[in-house]
């Protein structure tokens, strides 16, 4: 049961962490334009 001391909020940290990753990535943009990015390898490879 000690373990939970440790174990709690380390993944709280954890947990936190991935939401301001994900918050900075919302905020800076990088989910706008998702088809772009896989048509644009598409069309590298045909030509």
């Amino acid at each position: 049961m000690d373990i939970l001391y440790l174990l709690i909020p380390l993944s709280l940290v954890l947990v936190f962490a991935i939401g301001a990753v994900f918050w900075w990535a919302v905020n800076h943009k990088q989910f706008d334009d998702l088809e772009d990015q896989g048509q644009r390898i598409v069309d590298d490879l045909d030509g």
